[in-house]
C-alpha cells in the first residue's frame, strides 16, 4: 500500500466518527426537550346542568310562625309543665297560675246570679199581679209603673250577673295556659313561684319549625323567569351552610314578594323546607340555590381548567399525540365546581385541569404520577 493511502485511512476514519459523534449529540438535545411536562387532565363530558340564580343569595332561615305566650290574667305560676327547647304540641300544658281566686270569683258569680234570679222571680209574679189590677183599674199608674220597673231592673241584673259568670269561667280557663301551635319553647322567663302580669310579662316564645322558611332577596331582572317557571312547575330551593355535612336541605319556593324593592332593586322570595330533621334553624344564614331551569345536553369540565387570559377564557386541550393546544371558549354557568362550555370544546375530549402555568401550545404532556415520556 502507497504512503498517500495509509495516510488517507485514519483521516476518513476519524470523519465519520465526528459525524456520528455529531449526530449523536443531536438525537439527544432534542429527546432532553422533548421530556412531557406532568398535568392533571380529565374528560368532557355530557350531561343535564341546573341553571341556578347566579350569584347565590344569601337567605335568612326564619320560623313559620312565631308566638309569644302572655298571661291573660295575673297571678302566682304553680306549676310548669315543660321543659326549656322542648318540642311541644298544640294544646299541650305549659303553665297553671294559682286558680283559687278566679275559682272564688266564680263562685261568687254564680251566688249572685242565683239571688238575682230569685229576685227576678219575685218581681215577675208580682208584676203579672199588678197588671191584671191595672186593668181592672184598681192600682194607679204610679204603682203600675214602678212594678213593671223593678221587674226590668232585675232582668238586667241577672243578665249582668250571666256576664260575669262567662266572665269568671274564663278567667278560671286562663289559670291553665296551653300551646297554640306544634313547636320548640325557648328560653324560660318565669318560674313555678313568680307572680306574673297580665299581659305585660312574656312568658314564653315558641317558634314552629317543622316546616320552617328561608327569606331572600335576588334581582329584580330574574323575576320574570321565575313569574314565568312557577306557572309550570314547582321551583327547587337548595340551603346550604358552613359546616353542613351531606346534601343540603331542598325545599320549594312558595312566596314572591308583591313589589320590588325600590332602594336595592331586588325582590324578597320565601321557600317553604320540611325541616324534618331540624338542619335549619331560626336566625340561621344561609346560601341559597334557585334552580331555574336546565340544560340538556350540556359539555361540562372542571371548572380548574377554565383559565383567564387576554382573549378571555381558554382551556388546554390534550391531542391524540399527547401534545396540547389552546382553545377559546365561552362559559354558561359553574355549580359545583363544574363549570358549562358553550362553544369551543366538544364531550369527550380530554382538558388539563392542573399544571397549566408550565404550559405551551404545542407542549407534550402526561398524567401526573405515570412516567415521563419522550418523542420517538
Amino acid at each position: 500500500m502507497s504512503a498517500f493511502a495509509m495516510s488517507k485511512f485514519p483521516r476518513s476514519l476519524i470523519l465519520i466518527a465526528s459525524l456520528a459523534l455529531v449526530g449523536a449529540c443531536s438525537r439527544s438535545e432534542k429527546a432532553k426537550g422533548s421530556v412531557a411536562a406532568p398535568v392533571l387532565t380529565a374528560k368532557a363530558v355530557e350531561k343535564t346542568v341546573p341553571l341556578f340564580i347566579n350569584p347565590p343569595p344569601v337567605g335568612h332561615i326564619m320560623p313559620l310562625q312565631s308566638v309569644t305566650i302572655r298571661p291573660q290574667i295575673g297571678g302566682a305560676i304553680s306549676a310548669v309543665g315543660f321543659q326549656e327547647g322542648q318540642e311541644v304540641r298544640k294544646g299541650d300544658l305549659l303553665f297553671t297560675i294559682d286558680p283559687r281566686p278566679a275559682q272564688a270569683a266564680l263562685t261568687l258569680a254564680k251566688g249572685s246570679l242565683q239571688r238575682d234570679l230569685a229576685q227576678l222571680e219575685n218581681a215577675r209574679i208580682q208584676f203579672e199581679r199588678d197588671q191584671k189590677l191595672f186593668e181592672q183599674k184598681l192600682i194607679s199608674q204610679d204603682v203600675f209603673d214602678t212594678s213593671k220597673a223593678a221587674a226590668d231592673a232585675l232582668k238586667g241584673a241577672a243578665a249582668a250577673d250571666r256576664a260575669a259568670v262567662t266572665n269568671a269561667e274564663l278567667n278560671l280557663q286562663y289559670t291553665e295556659i296551653r300551646s297554640p301551635i306544634d313547636g320548640r319553647t325557648g328560653s324560660l322567663a318565669f318560674h313555678e313561684g313568680n307572680v306574673v302580669k297580665a299581659p305585660d310579662d312574656v312568658l314564653l316564645t315558641i317558634n314552629q319549625i317543622h316546616p320552617i322558611y328561608a327569606t331572600f332577596a335576588v334581582p329584580e331582572r330574574y323575576l320574570p323567569d321565575i313569574q314565568q317557571q312557577m306557572r309550570g312547575r314547582t321551583l327547587t330551593v337548595t340551603a346550604s351552610y358552613e359546616n353542613l355535612v351531606g346534601a343540603p336541605p331542598a325545599g320549594e319556593l312558595t312566596f314572591v314578594d308583591n313589589a320590588v324593592d325600590e332602594m336595592t332593586g331586588t325582590i324578597l322570595l320565601k321557600a317553604k323546607f320540611p325541616n324534618t330533621d331540624s338542619q335549619l334553624w331560626p336566625g340561621q344564614f344561609v346560601t341559597v340555590a334557585l334552580q331555574l331551569n336546565e340544560l340538556t345536553n350540556a359539555v361540562v369540565v372542571p371548572s380548574q381548567a377554565v383559565q383567564m387570559g387576554q382573549a378571555g377564557q381558554f382551556i388546554f386541550v390534550v391531542k391524540a399525540d399527547q401534545t396540547v393546544e389552546v382553545r377559546v371558549v365561552k362559559t354558561m354557568a359553574t355549580s359545583a365546581g363544574e363549570t358549562t362550555i358553550i362553544s369551543g370544546l366538544r364531550a369527550g375530549e380530554t382538558v388539563v385541569t392542573d399544571g397549566q402555568l408550565r404550559l405551551a401550545p404545542g407542549m407534550t404532556v402526561s398524567d401526573k404520577g405515570q412516567p415521563a415520556t419522550k418523542a420517538p
